[in-house]
C-alpha cells in the first residue's frame, strides 16, 4: 500500500501563526458567531496593520461562500490573503517588509 505525506491544513495554520509571531505580529484565530465563512486568522502587526488570512490545505481553495465574504471585506478595504502551503506563508512573511 502506497502512502502520500499530505500536509494538512492545521499544519500550514501552526506555521503561519509562528511566523507571524517571529515578526512581532499576532495571528488571532477568528470566528464571528452566527456567520460562516469567515477568514481563518486576523493577523495584527507592529505597523498598526489589520489584515485577514485564509488557510487551505495544499491546492484547496476557498469554497464560494468564503469568497463571497473575502470580496466584501477587500470592498471595505481589508486585504484577505489566502495560503495554501509553507512556501506561501514564507511568501507572505517576506511580502510584508517588517
Amino acid at each position: 500500500m502506497l502512502f502520500r505525506s499530505v500536509m494538512l491544513e492545521k499544519t500550514i495554520e501552526a506555521y503561519f501563526v509562528k511566523r507571524i509571531k517571529e515578526i512581532g505580529g499576532v495571528a488571532e484565530k477568528f470566528t464571528s458567531p452566527n456567520k460562516r465563512a469567515v477568514p481563518d486568522r486576523l493577523v495584527l502587526l507592529p505597523s498598526g496593520v489589520a489584515l485577514f488570512v485564509e488557510l487551505k490545505a495544499p491546492g484547496k481553495k476557498p469554497t464560494p461562500l468564503q469568497l463571497s465574504d473575502h470580496n466584501k471585506r477587500r470592498a471595505l478595504g481589508f486585504r484577505v490573503e489566502v495560503i495554501d502551503s509553507k512556501e506561501g506563508v514564507d511568501k507572505f512573511i517576506t511580502e510584508l517588509k517588517i
